[in-house]
């Protein structure tokens, strides 16, 4: 790969120009010289250089897979397939099938209630008569609008032809565009590793054809047809699987429950302390005593704009009745992020310690943040039950990850030469770790305290759903009775919750990290 710049860049390729044809030669094989000229040219700008590849303009996706570019054989793909299935509906399938089926059964229940009318009249019955007329007058409004709909839905066939027909010839020029490009990226990793593949790939070729030819068969097949057989749309699974794996898990869970039910006891009683110790700050604490003391910190930590909106945000909390439910959830929020910050930083140095126990561990942070909060519910109260210790341990669950993830980095990222100074006056591993590495650290470790505390707090909503009460319930109750308001102004009052919190540990942040 050449290096250059504005002011050199013409004249280096020009020197080196014989060696580059020969390695893109080497390179390419099959139509070495072409890909030569090509690459020589864009190396020669240091921006966009308008290039036109044929080959890959045609064969698309085969192209990049014989020369090895799978990344964009994807992409080609995906892009060719959907002006493809476009096209292939506005030519073969019966847009309007759906709308005229729909038109033909209210047509039925239009011609049975016709029927009704008719037979209520003919034994007198002219009240009922009007009520099942003023029905058949409303089907036969809903059959107009089907048949309406039928009639714009076949229209559409020839909208649908231009615009997939469109879309295809654009998707072919920005494949002949973006081939040379992608192609000079993939000459430039060779350069540097020679275990990149090289050359035009027969095998990769043929490879590419037959997966194009079978998933665009299989998907054209899929929209066009207008009763596909059932194996395309439905997978054959068989119910007995899922219903003995559903059982075998219902039967492990009751079991674990039961025999380490001491253990989960335990643990919920020492979250329990935890948690009434914040109650006794936060809750049964005079209102006065509680708000003069965050708008001091908010003073201390953030300054005065901080505290003047601290005072504002609890003022609103106060007003509108949620002060009781707001300290609850701080106090939520303060056990599972206590308990968070003590389990995740000890964690988070030794990951940083050990390359092989973080590979470990890294797949079960992945799985706790992408885990759905509902999913991981389902055990919580398995083993803990409904209230708040289980609500506390639903928001640890995904709230861990960023301080364990931050603790890490932050302590990867101090200097080595640094801890080795401090190695060579002779502190010990304590010492360093205490005195040099975690000072240094700091910045990211209260990074990821600040992430964590926001975490647990976006999980109010959903402890609330296991009894864990706070403002969330509030917004639980307005999702089941559709109280917009109720649900607004509970959701108000989450948010300055959530901002007052983030900007007292954002100060914090700041004062550790001084003065620049």
């Amino acid at each position: 790969m050449i290096y250059r710049t504005r002011e050199n860049s013409s004249q280096s390729v020009a020197d080196a120009v014989p060696h580059i044809a020969d390695s893109v030669r080497a390179f390419a094989v099959a139509r070495g010289d072409y890909y030569a000229r090509v690459m020589i040219r864009i190396q020669s700008h240091a921006g966009f250089v308008a290039t036109f590849n044929w080959g890959a303009a045609v064969f698309g996706p085969v192209w990049a897979a014989a020369r090895g570019l799978w990344g964009l054989f994807s992409c080609f793909a995906v892009l060719e397939l959907m002006a493809l299935v476009q096209l292939s509906r506005g030519l073969f399938s019966d847009l309007g099938a759906v709308p005229r089926a729909r038109a033909d059964r209210l047509g039925e229940n239009y011609e049975r209630m016709l029927a009704r009318v008719q037979a209520a009249r003919d034994q007198g019955d002219e009240t009922g008569a009007d009520a099942l007329a003023r029905n058949a007058e409303r089907l036969q409004a809903a059959l107009e609008k089907a048949l309406d709909q039928a009639q714009e839905a076949a229209a559409a066939g020839v909208e649908l032809v231009i615009f997939g027909l469109f879309a295809f010839v654009l998707i072919k020029g920005i494949e002949g565009i973006s081939a040379n490009i992608a192609y000079e990226k993939h000459y430039s990793r060779w350069r540097a590793d020679k275990r990149v593949r090289a050359g035009f790939q027969w095998t990769g070729a043929a490879v590419g054809a037959v997966f194009v030819a079978a998933v665009y068969s299989i998907a054209l097949y899929g929209f066009t047809v207008a009763e596909p057989v059932a194996f395309i749309h439905t997978f054959p699974a068989d119910k007995t699987h899922y219903q003995m794996l559903a059982a075998a898990i219902d039967r492990v869970f009751d079991q674990t429950a039961t025999d380490f039910g001491v253990f989960f006891d335990g643990i919920a009683r020492g979250i329990r302390f935890l948690l009434d110790g914040l109650e006794v700050v936060f809750v049964q604490t005079p209102w006065p005593v509680v708000m003069v003391v965050i708008t001091i910190f908010a003073w201390r930590l953030a300054g005065p704009r901080v505290a003047i909106f601290t005072v504002a945000a609890l003022a609103y909390i106060a007003l509108l009745g949620f002060w009781e439910k707001a300290m609850e959830t701080v106090s939520l929020l303060g056990a599972a992020s206590f308990l968070c910050v003590a389990i995740g930083i000890p964690l988070g140095i030794w990951f940083a310690r050990s390359e092989r126990v973080y590979a470990v561990a890294r797949p079960v942070l992945d799985l706790m943040q992408t885990l759905p909060s509902f999913v991981y519910l389902i055990p919580i109260i398995a083993f803990f039950g409904t209230g708040k210790p289980p609500g506390i341990l639903a928001s640890m669950v995904f709230g861990l990850p960023p301080i364990i993830r931050l603790t890490t980095l932050g302590l990867r990222e101090v200097p080595k030469d640094v801890t080795e100074a401090s190695r060579a006056f002779g502190a010990t591993r304590w010492q360093t770790l205490t005195g040099v590495e975690m000072p240094l650290a700091l910045p990211s470790i209260m990074t990821g305290i600040n992430q964590t505390i926001l975490m647990c707090l976006s999980l109010v909503v959903i402890a609330a759903l296991i009894d864990a009460k706070g403002l969330g319930y509030d917004i639980l109750a307005a999702l089941q009775y559709a109280a917009k308001g109720q649900g607004i102004l509970a959701g108000f009052a989450i948010l300055f919750c959530a901002v007052v919190i983030d900007r007292l540990v954002q100060g914090g942040i700041k004062q550790k990290k001084g003065p620049r």
